[in-house]
């Protein structure tokens, strides 16, 4: 038996050796690894230098937001689930300011757009940016756009080119604009979930896809109205930039047909001969057309170029924030949920923190809110309004400006401004609201679980794990048709309308922009230009500058992310592209788990599923 008890002693001693080892080499790589993501991030701080005469490249990463989401850069290594890495995101004010600063930058020579990276952008957003490149072709500097293909958000961009240069082997994609939605009710049937909806309005579909196998006719003719005024805005914009008409631009399937075919089968030469683009070439020829504008690049690799992001870094040193600015920027991005949220996400708490910080602030004298949302909890979207009207009653004015979403909630906090101000493409409206609670009853009893017992009053035993009393319900019910009630009611009031004019465009529908502004739902339709010069005008203030106030990183969350976010761009770490498979899976779980982060203490809520920004 020794012999043998030996044997086994040296095999476990071996293998805890090995691991023991292992631990280390792995603890030593990590802390090796950080000094050298350190020195690798501070080292290229150091290079950040914008060449003379050179190309200022728009180079979009990810999808073009308001506010960024906290975010890990490891996330764009380690995906979920699903195997999808954390889409990138890039500010729109940041594109816009890069644009506005090089149009009078004499070391710019030349605006490039390179959209091959961004995945989306909604057309709101990308209409600021367009009339930013307008404003810079005023400087009689060229304005090229490059890429190996372009989708509809990135064609739209380029459209506002002088020149549109493509691959060979590219195609412009313009699929229009659509809202499907998957639908789950047969799903929940057959796992015996019980969803109890409480909701007032005919077009308050956020709810659909737990009730329904398909879309409903209200919600149909609801969406088609404004998918229609948000595509005519595309059309008659890009179309414009193009030199082609309307009818020309929005060709049908069959006419598109026609002039593949009459091109051999080339997506790029059909779009060449209908005049989406200007050159078809190869990548290599592209790049010589963009040298004999700026020249070569030190390497002689590229054209004499600086990237988006380095020119804003070098304008951010030599520009530091204004702390004395006079009018207050807050941004309400995302969904509307309770308590202290994290950045590009609204909180109950949070958000009306950032106003209250604005209101006890002596130096603000007027607030712009800056909404981007299809709204969420009613008791959080309350809370905002409370601040927004206690900063009207210290007497400093507060302009709403409506991004590409201000719906249900997202209207509820802009209703009592000063002024509202929308783009005629912001989807808003959706005045309605609703209620929901999934019980799982019938799933426990099919495993063979009950809940029994006994109370003192009806709604002592109220639980998911078993069906909800009927007064319970009829309580739900009566508070949802309450809500709704002071929804129209305060709109009625905010907006000096009737109540029966408020409740004929309420019904949860949602609207266009411009839209709204003919019911009286919003005042003026343009941009964060207009509403912070409308701030500025209510105020009194002939001179006057922004500051954005937002949650703070501490320094060493600053740190962190600015010291892993330079290293893997040094590094070139990209994500691998998740399958056709997973993303399927990824979708599927969004739809079933979109209410899982909603918090409200009673269950109703204001909230535009179409909406989402």
């Amino acid at each position: 038996m020794q012999p043998k008890r030996n044997i086994l002693i040296r095999a476990i001693s071996f293998l805890w050796s090995v691991i023991n080892n292992t631990r280390k080499l792995i603890l030593n790589l990590l802390v090796f690894g950080f000094f050298i993501i350190v020195i690798v991030a501070l080292n290229q701080d150091k290079e950040i230098q914008s060449p003379q005469n050179a190309a200022l490249v728009i180079n979009i990463q990810g999808s073009l937001v308001e506010q960024k989401r906290p975010s890990d850069p490891l996330d764009q290594i380690f995906k979920d689930s699903y195997e999808q890495a954390k889409d990138a995101e890039t500010l729109v004010s940041d594109v816009i300011r890069a644009i506005e600063t090089a149009q009078t930058d004499d070391s710019i020579k030349m605006l490039v757009i390179d959209s091959s990276q961004m995945a989306w952008g909604s057309l709101t957003k990308l209409q600021a940016i367009g009339k930013a490149i307008s404003e810079f072709k005023a400087s009689d500097k060229p304005v090229y756009a490059i890429g190996g293909g372009f989708n509809q958000a990135q064609y739209y961009l380029a459209s506002f080119a002088d020149k549109i240069l493509m691959n060979n082997k590219g195609m412009v994609s313009i699929d229009g604009f659509s809202r499907y939605r998957i639908y789950h009710k047969e799903l929940l049937e057959k796992l015996k979930v019980n969803a109890h909806v409480f909701r007032v309005g005919t077009f308050k579909s956020a709810l659909e896809p737990f009730l329904r196998n398909d879309m409903s006719m209200a919600a149909k003719t609801a969406n088609k109205s404004w998918l229609n005024d948000l595509w005519n805005a595309y059309v008659k914009d890009v179309s414009a930039q193009r030199n082609l008409t309307p009818e020309q631009f929005d060709i049908s399937i069959k006419d598109y047909l026609v002039a593949v075919k009459h091109a051999n089968g080339s997506f790029a030469q059909a779009a060449l001969a209908l005049g989406l683009v200007d050159t078809v070439d190869s990548n290599l020829a592209i790049l010589k057309e963009l040298v004999d504008v700026v020249g070569q690049s030190k390497n002689k690799l590229s054209y004499n170029k600086v990237a988006m992001i380095d020119y804003l870094a070098q304008q951010d040193v030599m520009a530091p924030r204004n702390d004395n600015a006079n009018i207050a920027i807050v941004v309400a991005k995302g969904q509307i949920l309770n308590g202290h949220q994290p950045v590009g996400t609204i909180g109950g708490a949070s958000t009306s923190l950032l106003l209250r910080k604005a209101r006890l602030d002596d130096d603000i004298k007027a607030v712009v809110l800056r909404i981007d949302s299809g709204g969420g909890s009613a008791y959080a979207s309350e809370q905002i309004r409370t601040e927004v009207i206690a900063l009207q009653q210290a007497g400093k004015p507060v302009i709403a400006s409506m991004g590409s979403v201000a719906a249900s909630g997202g209207y509820w906090i802009a209703a009592n401004a000063d002024k509202i101000i929308a783009q005629p493409t912001t989807i808003t409206g959706s005045i309605g609201i609703f209620g929901m609670i999934t019980t799982f009853e019938r799933s426990l009893e099919s495993i063979g679980v009950y809940t029994d017992g006994v109370g003192t009053k009806e709604l002592s035993g109220v639980s998911i794990t078993r069906d909800l009393p009927v007064g319970f319900k009829e309580l739900m019910q009566a508070h949802v048709e309450h809500g709704y009630a002071q929804f129209i009611q305060l709109v009625s009031a905010a907006r000096g309308l009737s109540l029966e004019d408020v409740d004929a465009i309420a019904q949860g529908r949602v609207w266009s922009g411009i839209k709204a502004q003919e019911f009286g739902l919003v005042d003026e339709l343009g941009g964060l230009d207009l509403a912070i010069a409308a701030a500025a005008d209510l105020a009194k203030l002939d001179d006057y500058s922004t500051r954005v106030i937002a949650k703070e990183l501490t320094p060493m969350q600053q740190l962190y992310r600015d010291i892993l976010k330079g290293s893997i761009n040094t590094l070139g770490i990209e994500p691998r592209p998740a399958s056709a498979l997973s993303k399927l899976f990824g979708e599927v779980e969004q739809s079933l788990s979109i209410f899982s982060k909603f918090d409200d203490p009673q269950n109703t809520y204001l909230f535009c599923i179409a909406c989402q920004p």
